[in-house]
């Protein structure tokens, strides 16, 4: 096997396993049981010795096993790679992001205490758990041999044991070299590594007699178990869910497994250190809204500096195509708003899709409780408005109060970490989600110009290339993001608003059905003995171009278009996207004059979002309880869910959103601009005041 075939496969199996831990996750949330996942599939990657060039690549063979949490969840699932997650009872949807926390390696090395090789000042530690029956771990030790023949004393090597659950020969083997002598750890560990192909009784048994281990010693036998289980204690602390898992200097790596990635990662190239922090940022739940803060106070303080006018000027530029005497121009705060905030609305659209096949809604009692909730949040409001603002140019605006900003609410949300019940978070995401597209809705039906019926006529056209596209089967996302230019072109020329686009073109990005994992890794597999068997020229060239196009389409097989696009798409709105509506929006300067002669329109709107949201919410909610129509989980109390419903009326960017529709004047933008920043602060602050010091069992379900 080459480095680059190695490469490949490994990405491939990555891929793999984080697909199996979606379907798993999905299963068990329907279910409503404790789950375990199982991940992978029988690898075998058959590698040759390439004598010329001094290259020995040890032969991985997986035998079927299984990794599992402790917990008894019913019957096993099949055997597979070294994998496992331990859920909880109504876990969220499973994403790789949230599951894997960067935190720091917990504990520390301690040379007292670690099988350490290599200096103890060393600049660079890499610290490995592993088990001595996982293919895996065989294959990376010879990779960790050639990076410590590499940086020799600047790199110290640390193995902790995660042995496979349920394998009793790992244990043993663990077992075994912790009842050796410290001075003869690491000679067992090599050992146990390189003796044969796959770990076997014969292996265990020539190293404990090279070791001279007795076997009636109890105490020592109690005292290898207790290392063993503490290093197991460790690993669950990590995050350790595949073996192996690396750390570099205290810090989870999860990158490819070959020597030059992980090279590149203990020197701490500029690039992977780049990439190392924006994974870092995004891993951490409040990112997004607070990416979103910050392009807020940028605007508002701009805005209200010397450069003022010209950070306004900018926005109001002309950007466009001309062929001629024709063309298509629009202000860069209208490229913004029509064009990047549809990239959102197709986010919305494919996760209100996901939701509501596979998601938290995919059953009419689950659905039943954020939808009520959302409901009754969108109504209040737009009455309390209604009630409010007299009859006139204002009253236009009832649309402005229903709306809630998802990433500022989560946000907060997050920042209050186990306070918050992982049942609320789902409830009051999905409550958003279905928010989001009503107000999208909302501003198609209210707040359209003239329509022109040329254009809406090919717009029509353009939603049935996508039906068809989607009935054929086409599961590439270019001809549909292709069509979907052409359908928001005609949108907006329609007198619709253009952002209607996104979420019609997430109705028809196809979801799959989830592939036969084994069949793929069979296919990878015999792709890869055929690369293999070309010997020098794979390691000059890499694998051929057949060989990459197979390995591209099993790569695609492993996800859905409509799940890989929000995968992708997903980042780029919350951390391109909503920060550019922000900048572009929430600036206003800010004086007396702005609020004179607007009370009852501040007031309007700042009741609906401070007052009309958790009251809307809550009522819908009970009532819908009530009936019989929904079921309230008892992980949190109705104290709670009112908190939750408070900072639902953060309307933030989507409330901004549509106030640019609702207020053609200037004065009266910028007199909603104030009232929804100071209503989403306000009721950003009762919401964490609510939710900080309540208490599940408050009230009872």
């Amino acid at each position: 096997m080459t480095p680059s075939a190695s490469v490949a496969v490994r990405r491939l199996r990555d891929r793999t396993l984080r697909v199996e831990r979606l379907q798993s996750s999905d299963s068990a949330l329907r279910s409503g049981r404790r789950f375990k996942i199982l991940n992978g599939a029988n690898v075998r990657l058959r590698s040759r010795v390439q004598p010329a060039l001094g290259t020995r690549v040890r032969a991985l063979s997986s035998q079927g096993r299984e990794e599992s949490s402790s917990v008894p969840v019913g019957p096993a699932r099949p055997s597979g790679t070294s994998c496992w997650l331990i859920g909880r009872r109504t876990q969220a949807r499973f994403r790789i992001v949230q599951a894997i926390p960067s935190r720091p390696l917990d504990p520390e090395v301690d040379d007292t205490r670690d099988h350490v090789l290599g200096p103890p000042d060393a600049e660079i530690t890499l610290v490995e758990y592993g088990s001595y029956a996982c293919p895996h771990c065989r294959a990376a030790n010879d990779v960790i041999a050639r990076l410590r023949d590499r940086f020799g004393g600047r790199m110290r090597y640390v193995f902790r044991h995660r042995p496979l659950s349920d394998n009793d020969l790992a244990r043993r083997s663990a077992e075994l070299v912790e009842r050796s002598r410290p001075d003869r750890f690491w000679k067992a560990h090599i050992d146990l590594m390189t003796r044969s192909a796959a770990l076997t009784e014969e292996d265990l048994a020539t190293v404990a007699a090279d070791l001279a281990v007795k076997g009636q010693d109890a105490a020592a036998a109690e005292r290898a178990r207790a290392r063993v289980e503490s290093d197991e204690r460790s690993a669950l602390a990590n995050g350790v869910r595949i073996t192996p898992t690396f750390f570099i200097n205290g810090r989870r790596y999860d990158g490819p497994w070959d020597e030059n990635s992980l090279g590149e990662a203990m020197l701490g190239t500029l690039g992977y250190r780049v990439r190392a922090a924006a994974l870092d940022f995004a891993r951490w739940g409040p990112s997004a809204g607070v990416l979103l803060l910050l392009a807020t106070i940028l605007a508002l303080a701009l805005s209200n500096s010397p450069f003022g006018p010209a950070f306004e000027a900018i926005w109001e530029r002309d950007l466009g195509i001309s062929l001629g005497e024709a063309g298509f121009h629009l202000s860069l705060r209208h490229w913004v708003n029509d064009g990047l905030l549809s990239i959102f609305f197709l986010v919305v659209g494919l996760e209100i899709k996901r939701e509501f096949t596979v998601g938290h809604l995919a059953t009419r009692r689950s659905a039943a409780l954020p939808v009520a909730a959302a409901i009754g949040g969108m109504a209040v409001p737009a009455i309390l408005y209604v009630l409010i603002v007299p009859a006139g140019v204002w009253s236009h605006g009832w649309g402005v109060p229903i709306a809630t900003d998802t990433a500022f609410a989560v946000a907060l949300i997050a920042m209050m970490g186990r306070r918050v019940p992982l049942e609320l978070r789902i409830f009051l995401t999905a409550a958003a989600i279905v928010d989001d597209i009503a107000a999208i809705m909302v501003v198609a039906a209210f707040y359209s110009g003239g329509l022109q019926l040329g254009y809406l006529a090919a717009a029509a056209v353009a939603v049935a290339g996508l039906a068809l596209l989607n009935r054929w089967r086409v599961y590439r996302v270019f001809p549909y993001m292709l069509v979907g230019v052409v359908l928001w072109a005609c949108i907006h020329a329609g007198g619709l608003h253009a952002t209607l686009a996104g979420v019609v073109l997430a109705l028809f990005i196809p979801t799959r059905p989830p592939p036969i994992l084994k069949a793929l890794i069979m296919q990878a597999d015999a792709i890869l003995k055929v690369e293999a068997s070309r010997g020098a020229e794979v390691l000059r060239q890499g694998p051929s171009s057949p060989a990459l196009r197979a390995l591209d389409a099993i790569h695609d097989r492993l996800e859905s278009p409509a799940d890989r696009l929000l995968r992708h798409a997903g980042a780029r709105s919350s951390y391109v996207v909503l920060p550019l509506f922000a900048l572009a929006n929430a600036g206003v300067v800010l004086t007396a004059d702005v609020l004179s002669g607007h009370g009852p329109l501040v007031l309007a709107i700042m009741a609906g979002l401070v007052l009309g949201k958790p009251i809307g919410m809550v009522s819908a909610s009970a009532l819908a309880v009530w009936l019989g129509l929904a079921e309230k989980p008892t992980a949190y109390s109705w104290r709670q869910l009112t908190g939750a419903g408070a900072l639902a009326g953060i309307g933030f960017t989507m409330s901004l959103f549509i106030a640019g529709q609702a207020y053609p004047d200037a004065d009266d933008f910028a007199a909603a601009k104030v009232a929804v920043l100071a209503a989403s602060v306000l009721a950003g602050i009762i919401g964490t005041a609510i939710l900080w010091n309540a208490r599940t069992d408050d009230v009872p379900a």
